[in-house]
């Protein structure tokens, strides 16, 4: 039932999106030949005639438009007719055009204002992570720490938390033995075992049966996680060394000796590696009856566990009243907005790999599960940020979507005429075989993802 409902919102999104050219056309009093809700691609399954529109459902749904005559070839209008869409003034079309876009955005405010308004409440973005238990062993460091149950966790390294993915993303990344070190780390090493055994070069095979001496193992450099990685727009550029097998075997069998037997196939450079995976710190500030603490290091173990159960709960803003709500809405939408932004960047910039994007088939997963567990609020805000994707993403100035008709627009007047047609159709054509592309790719992933338990 719950992805039933996310179904008919995300229809919803498409028909509003229309809806807005449709209206705008109207108001103009353009004429409409077609409105279709879905892609023609496949058999359509139902049209009728309704005034001088023909209404049609395709069976591909994922999509829509609004026709005008001059799309249709089999019509023969001449050239000067004014129900040509194209003989209208520059700034009617680019209304039209852009009339879809903010729909969706309209469309957004209204459902996020009306969850403030009946809901009564507005999630912030930020959750308190607040230490249930410690069940860690008895033996393990963050019994050491100071850490105590009831404690909110508010800082990690330095950076704010306000998401469990916050805190296990720190985690795993700090988690020990992990068979990744830091240059710098290595060189450090590297240098120091030079010292103790000047008698071999970093890449020289070190005699069997040769004593090489080792200083004490360091833990290594706490590591530091970007904001955008910890909100989750932002995948973390690891740039961490890798170590080899040999090397891993070689740094489990070090442990805390001061010398090593060479075995004829170990160099320093492999020692180097070897001693500098180990533990790294991970330094949590909590706030404890309204103070703030910073505790003593916790070392993660090989599974990036620290050995707490976390009480998670989501921090909401209260919108009591018509003022607060409007407040509370446009706050949410700018918020959000910015991130998905920030996460169009990510994509165009290759920082956010196309293995990841997804689609309408995670979404209506994604949003089924929302609205199963947290309920039907939080489906319509999920809902309204997609409405809000769908704006940003048709106003890229892309062919066949709105903001390459934008495009056409703004070139036609900067021309002081409009490009020839057949250029238009011909990069209009290629604009919409390569968003087909992009969403038979899309769908993939959504697939893969469902089938491997990744949503």
């Amino acid at each position: 039932m719950s992805i039933i409902i996310m179904i008919l919102l995300l229809s919803v999104l498409i028909l509003v999106h229309e809806a807005g050219h449709f209206l705008a056309a109207k108001a103009f009093k353009m004429k409409v030949s077609k409105f279709g809700f879905g892609l023609p691609i496949g058999p359509t399954l139902w049209e009728k005639q309704i005034g001088d529109v023909k209404v049609l459902v395709h069976a591909f749904l994922l999509g829509g438009y609004v026709s005008f005559p001059d799309d249709d070839k089999e019509l023969n209008l001449p050239q000067d007719s004014p129900d040509r869409f194209l003989n209208r003034p520059i700034y009617q079309r680019l209304i039209v055009v852009s009339a879809g876009v903010l729909a969706n955005v309209v469309c957004a405010f209204v459902l996020v204002f009306l969850c403030a308004l009946i809901w009564g409440h507005m999630p912030s973005g930020k959750y308190d992570i607040l230490v249930n238990q410690i069940v860690a062993e008895k033996n393990q460091s963050v019994w050491l720490s100071g850490l105590e149950k009831g404690d909110k966790i508010i800082r990690i390294n330095g950076s704010d938390i306000n998401s469990s993915y916050g805190l296990l993303t720190y985690v795993q990344l700090s988690k020990k033995n992990d068979g990744k070190v830091d240059k710098e780390t290595v060189e450090e090493n590297y240098e120091q075992l030079k010292k103790l055994n000047p008698a071999y070069t970093r890449d020289e095979i070190i005699a069997k049966g040769a004593i090489v001496r080792l200083f004490e193992k360091k833990y290594e450099k706490a590591i530091l996680v970007p904001e955008n990685v910890l909100k989750g727009i932002q995948k973390f550029e690891d740039n961490r060394l890798l170590l080899s097998d040999n090397q891993k075997l070689l740094r489990d069998s070090i442990n805390d000796k001061s010398y090593i037997i060479s075995d004829g196939k170990i160099t320093l450079n492999d020692l180097a590696y070897a001693i500098s995976d180990g533990e790294r710190p991970v330094t949590l500030t909590v706030e404890r009856n309204q103070k703030i603490i910073t505790l003593k290091p916790i070392y993660p173990n090989e599974n990036g566990q620290i050995g707490i159960q976390m009480n998670v709960r989501e921090v909401l803003v209260p919108t009591k009243g018509l003022k607060s709500a409007v407040i509370a809405s446009s706050k949410y939408l700018y918020d959000q907005t910015a991130m998905l932004l920030t996460g169009l960047y990510q994509i165009f910039s290759g920082k956010i790999p196309l293995k990841d994007l997804h689609g309408i088939i995670a979404i209506t997963k994604v949003g089924g599960d929302i609205i199963d567990t947290n309920g039907l609020f939080s489906g319509l805000l999920l809902t309204a940020i997609i409405s809000l994707d769908l704006a940003i993403v048709n106003f890229l100035p892309i062919p066949a979507l709105d903001g390459g008709h934008v495009l056409f627009l703004i070139i036609e007047k900067l021309r002081g005429k409009p490009l020839e047609e057949e250029i238009i159709d011909k990069i209009g054509t290629a604009g919409f075989l390569f968003l087909i592309l992009l969403m038979v790719f899309v769908i993939f992933n959504d697939i893969f993802a469902l089938i491997t338990k990744q949503i």
